[in-house]
């Protein structure tokens, strides 16, 4: 689905210097379709992305719709305004949040 073929985009362009200069681990609960937790690692070694927990303790926690994650990571939902109020719930770093716009 979406979600899944987004993650697989995000494992491809994910590397060292992303790593080094993000040191977050970001878990996403998304609902609706292909929801659940996904993580992005930006924190250990390489980094990671893919389905489930992440590999450590999450720097920030996102709860979102699968749609607006999609949105998201296909530019069509700027970061900043999919963690305003009533879009999302958001726990942790919200300044971290915003150097995954870098990722983007």
């Amino acid at each position: 689905g979406p979600v899944a073929e987004t993650f697989r985009v995000i494992r491809g362009v994910v590397t060292e210097e992303y790593v080094r200069s993000t040191q977050g681990v970001f878990q996403f609960e998304l609902s609706g379709d292909g929801g659940g937790t996904w993580h992005i690692d930006l924190k250990t070694k390489n980094g990671s992305a893919g389905f489930g927990k992440p590999p450590v303790a999450a720097d920030v926690v996102m709860s979102m719709s699968s749609a607006d994650f999609v949105k998201m990571f296909t530019d069509k939902l700027k970061p900043f305004k999919a963690f305003m109020p009533g879009n999302s719930s958001d726990k942790g770093d919200m300044m971290l949040t915003l150097s995954l716009e870098k990722v983007l």
